[in-house]
């Protein structure tokens, strides 16, 4: 069975059949974003799917099988901010410093 969806790459080539003007995959995107077309994208599920089944395996299964996610505000995105100073071992260079540098 042939699928109904119009790519970008199948209007394209109507295009080019039809008036005779060559237009990349791109080119056709933005030409019909300007008309005023989104992309669709088809729901692609088979017609025999058991939704409840679906839902049992979501709940039981990918719940053990998901891997944790990180505690919030247990680490920092930056890169280039340093630890604060209460955080570092007593032995560290510098630990034993008279005044801390600002």
């Amino acid at each position: 069975m042939e699928d109904h969806v119009w790519t970008a790459a199948r209007v394209a080539t109507l295009i080019g059949r039809k008036f005779h003007i060559s237009y990349s995959i791109s080119g056709a995107t933005r030409l019909m974003h300007r008309l005023g077309f989104s992309p669709q994208v088809p729901a692609r599920r088979v017609a025999e799917r058991d939704e409840q089944a679906v839902t049992l395996w979501k709940e039981a299964t990918w719940a053990e099988v998901k891997e944790p996610g990180r505690p919030a505000g247990a680490t920092s995105a930056s890169r280039t901010r340093q630890a604060s100073r209460d955080s570092r071992p007593k032995d560290a260079p510098g630990a034993d410093a008279a005044t801390p540098r600002r």
